[in-house]
């Protein structure tokens, strides 16, 4: 029961974490809303597109981790020290986000600098994830039964190298900026595909 009660007040604080932070990227544009003039509220948001672009991207951004997240505590009933620890860096990246969301906001989508560190936050962020997904898997009494050997860190692995490769991306061409994100479709596209193949692979072995 004590285990029980420890796991579940993990998975509580980092929905914590992920509501706080959510909630922290619209505070600027509430800021902003307090100023239209006569211009209107066309000319505010036309004036502060920035704003609402990384507001709304962001927002997906954050979503799409706790989506990741919440499907992996799915599938455990338990956790170890290190998987805790893990999760706090994860929870580090959730939080942090807010701020190169801000500066892209105020500086653009092509710096160097704010989309470098947006990047690299995210860049944090997914490699905590896949290594949440590699302590699971090789922790199987932490899993639940029924998914027991058949979880894979390929989906996570592809995101995290993706994530490296647009980070450099936006380093070298800062005209590119964070349309290189767009590189996260097909890597989603290969993690999906090879974690068929090993689950297929796995069931054949069996």
């Amino acid at each position: 029961m004590a285990a029980q009660r420890g796991f579940d007040r993990i998975v509580n604080l980092s929905d914590a974490v992920v509501a706080i932070a959510a909630t922290l990227l619209v505070l600027p544009l509430v800021d902003t809303a307090s100023s239209v003039d006569t211009a209107g509220a066309a000319g505010l948001l036309a004036d502060h597109w920035n704003d609402l672009f990384a507001f709304v991207l962001s927002f997906a951004v954050i979503c799409r981790f706790w989506l990741v997240h919440h499907a992996m505590f799915n599938q455990l009933v338990g956790f170890t020290t290190p998987l805790l620890w893990v999760n706090f860096v994860w929870m580090l990246g959730i939080a942090f986000l807010p701020f190169p969301t801000e500066l892209i906001a105020f500086s653009g989508v092509d710096h160097p600098v704010a989309s470098g560190l947006y990047v690299g936050t995210m860049l944090v962020t997914s490699a905590a994830s896949t290594a949440q997904q590699w302590i699971a898997i090789r922790t199987p009494s932490i899993q639940a039964e029924e998914v027991r050997g058949t979880l894979t860190i390929a989906p996570g692995l592809s995101a995290t190298v993706a994530l490296l490769v647009i980070l450099v991306i936006v380093l070298v061409l800062p005209d590119v900026g964070l349309w290189a994100l767009l590189l996260l479709v097909p890597a989603g596209w290969i993690g999906a595909f090879a974690a068929r193949r090993i689950r297929g692979s796995d069931a054949v072995s069996e």
